[in-house]
C-alpha cells in the first residue's frame, strides 16, 4: 500500500534507463557504411548504380535556388 500512496502523493516520473549509448568499438560497421561502397568505388557495379542514384537525389536540393 506504501507504493501505491507514495504514486497518489507524488506521481509517477518516467525516467530515460540503462547506461546510455554503447561505446564506440561495440558498432558494427557494415561494408554498406563504408565510403568506397557508398561512393561506388569498389568496382560493383550495382553499388556505382547505388552512388549515381544517391548523387542525383543530393544535387536535388542544391538546383532548386
Amino acid at each position: 500500500m506504501s507504493d501505491f500512496q507514495d504514486i497518489l502523493e507524488n506521481g509517477i516520473s518516467f525516467k530515460k534507463g540503462g547506461s546510455g549509448q554503447k561505446p564506440a568499438d561495440d558498432k558494427v560497421r557494415t561494408k554498406a557504411k563504408k565510403k568506397k561502397y557508398v561512393t561506388g568505388a569498389h568496382g560493383s557495379g550495382s553499388a556505382l548504380q547505388k552512388a549515381k542514384y544517391r548523387n542525383q537525389r543530393a544535387n536535388r536540393k542544391r538546383r532548386g535556388s
